[in-house]
């Protein structure tokens, strides 16, 4: 981490003390308030639920802090994805997407966006740095894309939408403002699921849209009351908790995926390891540039589904779920929901495990 990524942390620790009185919490309150006293209807900070409240204020201050750009926060990443998107297209406009992302950006884009008269275009993301965009409003990358852990150059494609009058939506879920920083690089929008990471303990759905046009935010913030797509103070209030452990967890994680992403790579019965901090990576290239470190993502493959299943449901120390950046270490076959990967992949995240200890057991499972 850089001195500035240092102080950015130390400021989203200390970012309410200088509005605390005396003997006020330090730790946020949960405001579960809908309605606010109102005798008149101007200059109040809150007037109804739908458009603001307390909760959301503290944790939408620390996302900012680590963004460094106004946000807006939502009740998932889905939501965030779906705000940003919506509020950048109209009927008859192109967007771009990444044909190996998130699987469920796919589907947003064919059952809600075509629906309403957008034309949507997958590509991969690999092709997107020589892909032609004249003609796109959106042009909406994921990198690392999950599960693949491909990369793009966010600055050139940043550039290259602007020449052809498009705006770049960059997806940050897998590596946070913390490892990567689409908005210093170009992109106009970042959006996030921080149920993953930020969260950090799989218990909260959240999500968030960043920005620095004020106008565009405007109309990301507006969005969000009139859709009615809020998140609840209860979830804000653990993602409060959680951006506060971000930094450590994240240091830990990375470490970690590191030393067993090294190991997976020589081990006799995987195959096609994917990991950016790997030299080795086709993604390698954007460590050191664009990303901090590999992350804490890994994508292996085992001889089959028998082979993949078989080994996760003896690993002791992997939870078979389907989200990723949790404290425990976490992992599926990604075949099962239709992404284009080996029957046999395996999306690993890395959680807070003694790394020794997380090795020995993958070990043991692998060896059957």
């Amino acid at each position: 981490m850089t001195a500035e990524t240092d102080a950015r942390i130390a400021r989203l620790l200390h970012h309410r003390k200088a509005g605390l009185s005396l003997g006020e919490p330090v730790v946020p309150p949960i405001s579960v308030a809908t309605t606010f006293h109102l005798p008149q209807a101007q200059g109040a900070a809150h007037y109804y639920g739908r458009s603001g409240q307390p909760t959301w204020d503290a944790v939408e201050a620390q996302l900012a802090i680590l963004e460094a750009a106004e946000v807006v926060s939502f009740p998932s990443g889905m939501a965030a994805i779906t705000a940003a998107l919506v509020c950048c297209l109209k009927a008859g406009a192109k967007v771009m997407v990444p044909s190996d992302g998130y699987y469920v950006t796919r589907l947003l884009g064919r059952d809600l966006l075509q629906v309403y008269g957008v034309e949507v275009v997958q590509i991969p993301t690999l092709e997107m740095e020589t892909a032609d965009f004249t003609g796109f409003q959106v042009i909406y990358i994921e990198t690392p894309s999950n599960p693949g852990l491909d990369t793009v150059d966010i600055a050139a494609l940043a550039t290259m939408a602007h020449a052809a009058g498009a705006l770049l939506i960059a997806d940050n879920t897998t590596m946070t403002p913390l490892l990567q920083r689409p908005l210093d690089l170009g992109a106009d929008l970042v959006v996030a699921a921080d149920t993953k990471a930020p969260a950090g303990h799989s218990d909260a759905l959240f999500g968030h849209v960043a920005g620095r046009d004020a106008n565009l935010m405007a109309r990301i913030r507006e969005w969000r009351r009139q859709s009615g797509s809020v998140p609840g103070p209860f979830e804000a209030y653990l993602v409060h908790r959680g951006l506060e452990t971000l930094e450590v967890r994240l240091t830990r994680m990375c470490a970690s995926a590191a030393v067993i992403a090294e190991r997976l790579a020589v081990h006799p019965k995987v195959r096609g390891v994917r990991y950016p901090g790997l030299a080795g990576d086709a993604s390698h290239r954007a460590v050191g540039a664009q990303m901090t470190n590999g992350g804490f993502l890994i994508g292996f493959e085992l001889a089959g589904e028998a082979e993949a299943e078989g080994f996760l449901a003896r690993c002791p120390l992997i939870e078979q779920a389907t989200s990723f950046g949790g404290v425990h270490t976490a992992a599926e076959r990604r075949a099962r929901w239709g992404d284009a990967v080996a029957d046999g992949f395996i999306r690993l995240s890395i959680g807070v495990e003694p790394v020794e200890t997380l090795w020995a057991a993958i070990d043991a499972a692998l060896a059957g």
